[in-house]
């Protein structure tokens, strides 16, 4: 399985609090996979995608010199049994697996979660995905919960790409599945209920959640986002690990 990295040659596997959404606080190991269909112009995890090669534009891009990842550093490969291992040893049975976007490789995640929940059946297994993929196999039958965030036009990634209604839609009728949508500007949120009311997601299942890497830019979203939030029935989610930790791999 291909993960991103802490440091080179070290996976990115830790024991924190979940910052969003609707295990906010709750104590968990993360899992952070390598590789993304997606590249969000935001993004806080852009060593997961945005590599050296590649075209894709970020906002931490300068003028003709766009920041670029060497994938050999950022990335390294751990077996099947070898995270069961490391994942069995951790002080927490809650495992959020996030990224980059981890149903890429389903596969390997299927078994991986099938070895967990057989060693215990008390592992409790979270997904944070984009919603463009569909989980199968294993990875759709054993995991406990999906954290699903589709993305809008601010993202940078078109809608071909982004959005994928068929998908949206097993998410909306799975309870499993909450969604957590992210929003920069006010005007985003015609959007949001357009997007909301075409895939029948649950109002209860949707939390909206303040684009920002640092507090202070957080604060400046919360205060319209949380009554927007109140309007229309959605929930409010910060971003705890932030106020916290600040914008650092690890935590």
């Amino acid at each position: 399985m291909r993960l991103a990295v802490t440091e080179p040659g070290v996976p990115e596997i830790f024991h924190s609090l979940q910052g969003e959404g609707v295990s906010a606080g709750k104590p968990s190991v993360f899992v952070r996979f390598s590789q993304c269909n997606l590249h969000c112009l935001w993004c806080d995890t852009a060593y997961t995608w945005n590599f050296l090669g590649t075209e894709f534009a970020h906002r931490d891009d300068l003028p003709g010199a766009p920041k670029k990842f060497d994938r050999t550093a950022e990335t390294v490969d751990v077996s099947v049994d070898a995270l069961t291992e490391r994942l069995i040893s951790q002080p927490c049975r809650r495992i959020i697996f996030t990224g980059g976007e981890p149903l890429l490789q389903q596969r390997e995640l299927g078994e991986l979660i099938q070895n967990l929940k057989t060693f215990d059946p008390d592992f409790y297994i979270e997904i944070e995905t984009n919603g463009t993929i569909k989980p199968i196999g294993l990875a759709a039958e054993l995991i406990d919960q999906f954290n699903v965030s589709p993305k809008l036009a601010h993202s940078g990634n078109s809608a071909s790409i982004r959005l994928r209604p068929e998908v949206l839609d097993f998410y909306a009728s799975d309870p499993r599945a909450n969604f957590k949508i992210v929003v920069a500007n006010p005007s985003d949120l015609t959007e949001v209920h357009a997007l909301v009311a075409q895939s029948g997601m649950p109002t209860g299942r949707v939390w909206l959640m303040p684009e920002g890497r640092t507090p202070a830019e957080l604060r400046a979203r919360e205060t319209w986002l949380a009554e927007a939030c109140l309007e229309a029935g959605y929930n409010f989610t910060d971003r705890l690990h932030i106020h916290l930790y600040g914008d650092t791999r690890g935590t």
